[in-house]
């Protein structure tokens, strides 16, 4: 994906730091009575054969995708020495492009939706239903997926957020929080860690670390323009991030909280020695 570099200029403690390839942060779950769960599914492996085709030409050369098949979800579980076919759920934030790629290379996976979502695309009555189904790629949807909305209960409640969904049919407690603004049905997605704590992938929610990360919040100008240019509703988004921001304040000890395309946060999380996550005076 397109780097991003650091923001040296007006934040000096990045002078210095390296550009990083954007992400597309997935998660797989491994469960003992549902098989593999993937959370968010990225690229596919035909998207990077023909990223232009497939993507849009004029998306593909601003995300600048990585052509190299190995980074998609299905190769890298391959690696891990896992059968691809035992993935048989796959839960996401949202129905857009770089989020829905792997769903040709799981043909036979339930995919689960928060319920706002599944509406969009499949009711025409929805208002958001064009903008909702111009977003969610043929390419990817071509295969007929087994779409399927996630349970809501109207008074649930978790982590401060409303209207909360459970995903039907898994053992596991996986839950599609609303994250509202990206898309009409946006969620983040809640599963407990192998220590009770939560991990909150909040997919397009922020894009950006220090939007929740610092007050006032900054915003890195890389994604800025991808986030305005999808957003169903610019005020939702920032009460989402305002939400996320005491989430991350108030019960950091209980819930990690992280985007699906920010670099540095990916770092933190994923290497034994971090790379330092760029710094602001005053952090």
């Amino acid at each position: 994906m397109r780097r991003i570099p650091p923001l040296g200029g007006e934040h000096p403690g990045e002078r210095g730091a390296a550009a990083l390839p954007a992400v597309c942060h997935c998660l797989l779950l491994e469960t003992e009575a549902d098989g593999l769960v993937l959370l968010d599914s990225g690229l596919g492996t035909a998207d990077r054969h023909d990223p232009e085709g497939r993507l849009g030409a004029e998306w593909a050369a601003y995300a600048q995708p990585a052509r190299d098949p190995e980074e998609s979800a299905l190769r890298q579980i391959v690696r891990l020495g896992l059968a691809p076919r035992d993935v048989r759920h796959l839960v996401l934030t949202h129905l857009h492009r770089d989020h829905t790629g792997g769903l040709p290379d799981f043909p036979g996976a339930r995919v689960h939706v928060h319920p706002a979502e599944y509406r969009a695309v499949t009711g025409p009555t929805d208002p958001h239903h064009r903008h909702s189904l111009d977003r969610f790629l043929p390419a990817h949807r071509a295969h007929g997926p087994l779409l399927t909305p996630a349970v809501a209960d109207g008074s649930a409640e978790r982590f401060g957020f409303p209207g909360v969904a459970r995903v039907s049919g898994l053992a596991d407690e996986v839950l599609l929080v609303p994250l509202p603004g990206h898309s009409a049905g946006h969620a983040g997605v809640a599963v407990r860690d192998g220590a009770g704590r939560w991990l909150l992938h909040a997919g397009d929610a922020y894009m950006y670390h220090s939007e929740i990360e610092r007050t006032p919040p900054s915003a890195h100008p890389a994604f800025a323009p991808v986030q305005q240019g999808a957003q169903t509703g610019a005020e939702a988004v920032r009460a989402t991030r305002d939400r996320l921001r005491a989430l991350r304040r108030d019960r950091g000890d209980r819930v990690t909280v992280f985007s699906a395309h920010d670099p540095w946060e990916w770092a933190r999380l994923t290497t034994p020695t971090p790379l330092p996550a760029p710094a602001h005076p005053g952090d």
